[in-house]
C-alpha cells in the first residue's frame, strides 16, 4: 500500500462523529446539524430539466476537456464576473471542466508537485482537509499559514520565511475561506502572484464561495482579476476553481472547473486524460445551462441573507459571533474548548456543530481552530432560526 496514506489524518466528521458517540441528545428537540457546508436550497428546475434532457447521450464517451460550447460559457462567466480584459481567456487553452472541485483541487497536486525536491504545499490553516490529503499524497509536506482574528482571518505571507518559499511548489489560497468567510482583497492576492513570480510556485485558488455575499455591489475579487490588473493576463502560474455546488446548490452534480495559466493547464489536462475524470455528457449540458443564468444565483444570495440577518438578529451582541464576508459559514469563538463546546451542544440541545480543531492543525504558536466552531447556515430558514436559539440558550447556561 502506499505509505503516505498512513499519513493521513482523520477526516473531521469522522472526529466528530467519535466525539458524539455514547452521548444522548435532548428527546425533545429535533435533530439540527449546522456541520456540514451542504446547501440545501432547491436546485434550479431547468438545470435538472437540462440533465433529464440530455441522458439519451449517455450512449457516448465524454472528451477529458469537455464540449466547446461549455468552455466557452465558463469563459465567458469568468470574463464578465471577473472583468477580465476581452480575449484574455481562450476556451480550448485556460478551461477544463472538472467533476467537482473537490476531486480537481486534489488531483491537481498530484499533477503539480515534483516530489524530487523536498517539495512544500503552503496550506492556510485552519483549511479544507482536501489541501492536506492533496499534498500529503502527492509526496509534498503541508506547511500550515495560520489565519487569525488579528488579521482579520486572512493569512499574511510576509509571516512566512523565504526558506518555506524557496520550497515551496504550491500555495492553495482560499477565499472567500473556509471556514472563516474571510476575503483576500486584490492587493494581497497581487502580493502573493508577486511572491509565485519569485520563487517559482503555482498559486491554486479555491474560490468555490465566491458567489455568496451579502452586497450585491460589492462581490469578491478573484485570483485571476487579480493578475489581470497587475498586467499578468496570461496569468502565469495562476490557477482558480470554482463550483456550481455552492453557486446553483447542485452539490450532486458534482460540476466545477479549473481555469488559468495555459502551459499548467495542459500538463493537468495530461495529467487528467489518464486519470479518467472526463465530465458526462448529461452534467456537462445541465452545467452549460447554470453558467449561463444569473437570476437563481442572485435568489441564492437573497436566501442566505435573510438567513444570515435572522440568526444575527439572535446571536450578533454575544461575543466572538460576527457575520463572515461571504459564504455561508458562521465561524465564532467560544466561551470553553470548542471539542467541549461542541459535546454538550449536541447533548442539552441535539444540535450538531463542527469544532474547530477539527479543521485545523497545531503549529508552533497554536491552534487555530481551538475554541471556534464553525456553522453551516445551510438549512431552511426556520431551522437556522431554532438553532440560533438553542446556542443563546446553551451560551446562557455557561454563563
Amino acid at each position: 500500500m502506499n505509505p503516505d496514506l498512513d499519513r493521513l489524518q482523520p477526516y473531521p466528521f469522522e472526529r466528530l462523529q467519535a466525539l458524539k458517540s455514547g452521548v444522548t441528545p435532548a428527546c425533545t428537540l429535533d435533530a439540527i446539524d449546522v456541520s456540514i457546508g451542504e446547501p440545501k436550497h432547491r436546485p434550479p428546475a431547468f438545470v435538472t430539466e437540462e440533465l433529464i434532457t440530455h441522458l439519451h447521450r449517455l450512449a457516448n464517451y465524454p472528451v477529458t476537456r469537455g464540449r466547446a460550447e461549455l468552455r466557452e460559457a465558463i469563459c465567458e462567466w469568468l470574463s464578465r464576473r471577473f472583468e477580465l480584459p476581452g480575449n484574455s481567456l481562450d476556451p480550448e487553452r485556460h478551461i477544463l471542466p472538472v467533476n467537482g472541485t473537490r476531486e480537481a483541487l486534489f488531483a491537481f497536486a498530484q499533477a503539480v508537485i515534483d516530489r524530487r525536491a523536498s517539495p512544500l504545499v503552503v496550506i492556510p490553516n485552519p483549511f479544507y482537509q482536501i489541501y492536506e490529503g492533496a499534498a500529503v499524497l502527492a509526496g509534498a509536506q503541508p506547511w500550515y499559514l495560520n489565519t487569525l482574528a488579528d488579521t482579520g482571518f486572512l493569512p499574511d505571507f510576509d509571516r512566512v520565511p523565504d526558506a518555506v518559499w524557496q520550497r515551496c511548489q504550491l500555495l492553495y489560497l482560499c477565499s472567500p475561506g473556509n471556514p472563516t468567510g474571510a476575503v483576500i482583497p486584490v492587493q494581497i492576492l497581487q502580493r502573493v502572484i508577486e511572491l509565485a513570480d519569485r520563487f517559482d510556485f503555482v498559486i491554486a485558488s479555491d474560490e468555490c464561495y465566491s458567489e455568496i455575499y451579502p452586497e450585491e455591489a460589492a462581490s469578491p475579487p478573484g485570483l485571476l482579476g487579480a493578475a489581470a490588473a497587475m498586467g499578468c493576463t496570461d496569468f502565469r502560474r495562476c490557477v482558480v476553481f470554482h463550483s456550481l455546488s455552492k453557486r446553483s446548490n447542485l452539490p450532486g452534480l458534482r460540476s466545477g472547473f479549473v481555469a488559468g495559466d495555459a502551459q499548467v493547464m495542459a500538463e493537468f489536462l495530461k495529467y487528467r486524460t489518464y486519470h479518467g475524470c472526463a465530465m458526462p455528457p448529461p452534467t456537462q449540458a445541465a452545467s452549460l445551462a447554470a453558467w449561463r443564468d444569473e437570476s437563481h444565483v442572485i435568489a441564492n444570495r437573497t436566501y442566505y441573507r435573510e438567513k444570515f440577518a435572522a440568526v444575527l438578529e439572535i446571536l450578533g451582541n454575544r461575543p466572538g459571533i460576527q457575520a463572515p464576508q461571504a459564504g455561508f459559514y458562521l465561524w465564532s469563538r467560544t466561551p470553553v474548548d470548542d471539542t467541549e463546546f461542541a459535546r454538550e451542544l449536541y447533548r442539552q440541545q441535539n444540535l450538531t456543530v463542527l469544532p474547530g480543531r477539527y479543521l485545523s492543525r497545531d503549529t508552533e504558536t497554536g491552534n487555530p481552530g481551538h475554541r471556534y466552531i464553525r456553522m453551516a447556515l445551510v438549512p431552511p430558514l426556520d431551522e437556522c432560526v431554532d438553532a440560533a436559539r438553542r446556542i443563546e440558550r446553551f451560551l446562557d447556561t455557561l454563563s
